[in-house]
């Protein structure tokens, strides 16, 4: 590919900002309103001041050679911060203590495909589970982490489904900060020891993430919590651009190509929609060809608002009452869904859901094919894909990637009803010939 220079992606020069001027966050230009375009200097704010919708960051990448920033992508370090120059952080920020998240395997997954009924070498499997604490939840929160220090916050803070709070609990530790999460009071035991572990304040919250999500947002205006940074709220405009590594690194390990379907879990919806952002920036960019792609939603059936929206051709979604195995997944009012509607829409894609009993199904199907033990949200998206190809939606001759988000580690439960001993046998040949076993 020629090399080419890219031209800026910002359309005006942010008002100046004092409290930001020694603010460092590289390319990062402002703050865009994704509903009306409205523009407002870097700061921990998330809400459009002239409409209510979500801020986002915008950037300028003028100046950057396509040649020169593939070699400075690739020989950086093996981490997400191989992009920080297509990230809102600064530029020395690989030096900085931090728990270093990405560069996650993609794994060629040809004994599944064969399951599934996928052309071989053409399915494959981004396993997160590899990150610090093992979930995507590093990724996003390696980036809040970053705009937590610029903005001066103390307290590293959020409301989760329970990856998220482990992330929090060790990105604090490592940095020498505070932390103070907040969960649902019922989740899965291995996720609270997860989260409590790193030493931090744990608090469980009677009620769902929804609950827990909106208690959070009254304490950012409260005098008690002056000085925290919560990630996925005050902070959520650059926590939310690290699931945009999750599309550079994809395309990056398939050789800078562009896949041409992916299946993605749905919580709140912010992962998918900065994946499409990710790879709509590596096209502008001209780090990979301009081609179409695919994108499907994945969630479960007793938490799938935004399945349920999509299928009926709604542009509203309607919350839901969480109920389902997949609580990482339990958001019955994502925030995302309208722009997850448009982007499977825009791509070609879909969004569909699965029942509890295929989610089990799928993570053993994973298990047994590949070696991966998911946990239940990779369980909805291996189900999901095997429903869209038994349904003729996802074509099974085009590469596809699927992906796995955490550690089946921290959902045991969902499996270990039905898992578990083969056979017991006493201490010899005799015994292990009567199980029938070794045959």
């Amino acid at each position: 590919m020629a090399a080419q220079t890219v031209a800026s992606t910002t359309n005006s020069t942010p008002t100046a900002n004092p409290a930001a001027d020694s603010v460092d966050l590289g390319p990062a230009a402002a703050l865009s309103c994704r509903e009306c375009g409205h523009r407002v200097p870097l700061g921990p704010v998330f809400a459009c001041e002239e409409c209510f919708g979500p801020l986002e960051i915008a950037y300028d990448f003028s100046g950057y050679d396509t040649e020169e920033l593939r070699k400075r992508i690739e020989s950086g370090p093996a981490n997400i911060w191989r992009y920080a120059p297509l990230l809102p952080v600064p530029a020395d920020v690989a030096g900085k203590p931090n728990i270093n998240p990405g560069w996650t395997k993609l794994v060629k997954a040809d004994n599944l495909a064969r399951e599934l009924g996928v052309d071989a070498g053409k399915l494959f499997v981004k396993d997160d589970s590899g990150n610090p604490t093992h979930s995507f939840k590093d990724r996003v929160v390696a980036q809040a982490l970053e705009a937590a220090r610029a903005f001066g916050f103390t307290t590293l803070s959020c409301s989760s489904t329970g990856n998220l709070a482990g992330a929090v609990g060790a990105a604090a530790a490592r940095a020498g900060l505070r932390s103070c999460v907040f969960i649902p009071h019922d989740l899965e035991q291995g996720k609270v020891v997860m989260a409590a572990v790193y030493g931090g304040e744990l608090v469980g919250i009677e009620g769902n993430y929804d609950d827990v999500n909106r208690f959070c947002s009254e304490l950012i205006g409260d005098p008690a919590g002056e000085g925290w940074g919560f990630v996925n709220v005050n902070l959520r405009p650059y926590y939310a651009e690290g699931s945009k590594t999750l599309a550079y690194e994809i395309c990056e390990q398939l050789g800078w190509q562009l896949p041409d379907q992916l299946v993605v879990p749905i919580a709140s919806g912010s992962q998918l929609t900065k994946i499409d952002k990710g790879l709509k920036e590596l096209i502008a960019l001209g780090l990979v060809e301009d081609r179409p792609y695919k994108i499907f939603g994945a969630q479960a059936e007793g938490c799938s608002p935004v399945s349920v929206a999509y299928k009926a051709g709604h542009d509203v979604v309607r919350p839901q009452k969480p109920n389902t195995i997949a609580k990482s997944l339990a958001i019955g009012n994502p925030a995302d869904g309208p722009y997850v509607l448009d982007i499977a829409r825009r791509t070609g894609g879909a969004v569909e859901d699965v029942n509890d009993e295929q989610v089990v199904d799928a993570i053993k199907l994973l298990a047994r094919t590949e070696g991966i033990f998911a946990e239940t949200a990779g369980g909805v998206t291996v189900g999901v894909a095997k429903k869209l190809i038994e349904n003729g939606l996802l074509d099974p001759h085009l590469t596809t990637v699927v992906l796995n988000t955490g550690d089946g580690l921290k959902t045991l439960d969902a499996v270990a009803s039905d898992t578990g001993l083969t056979a017991t046998i006493r201490p010899s040949l005799d015994s292990f010939r009567e199980a029938g076993l070794g045959q």
